[in-house]
């Protein structure tokens, strides 16, 4: 599992012309699913998520969780992250999880961050999805496992 996390002061995912998502301060989170990925994988990585310390403190300096900050999700699929783009111009897309797998994995990692913070928003999997986002920062960290 790969995520692509933005520190953002607002972000919104949009299908077919309806916000889906949206929210304030906190993260957008792009969320790859590959076949060796479980649930003890998504687990690991919401709490890294939900613990990560990017916000900044009465200091400026970095040391705040979006857990302390009561911060927003904006949780979003992206099977892209996971393409193979060694040989030739078109990527492959071989190391991303059958859809099936994936959305599973993907609605039980939203699920799993929903106990951890209070507003957690959502694009559709599978759809074609248009994200705002309003990188503040700019703050991007990859995470996986």
């Amino acid at each position: 599992m790969k995520l692509v996390v933005q520190r953002v002061t607002n972000s919104q995912v949009t299908v077919e012309g309806k916000i889906t998502g949206k929210i304030g301060k906190g993260y957008l989170v792009l969320l790859g699913v590959t076949h060796t990925d479980t649930k003890e994988v998504a687990d690991y990585l919401v709490k890294k998520l939900c613990n990560l310390r990017v916000f900044t403190d009465e200091n400026d300096k970095m040391n705040l969780s979006i857990k302390d900050i009561d911060g927003e999700l904006l949780i979003v699929s992206q099977f892209t992250l996971y393409a193979d783009s060694q040989k030739g111009n078109r990527p492959s897309f071989v190391n991303s999880a059958k859809p099936e797998m994936a959305e599973k994995l993907y609605e039980y990692f939203v699920e799993q961050c929903r106990k951890e913070v209070k507003n957690v928003g959502t694009g559709i999997f599978g759809a074609h999805m248009k994200v705002e986002l309003l990188n503040d920062g700019p703050v991007t960290i990859i995470l996986e496992k």
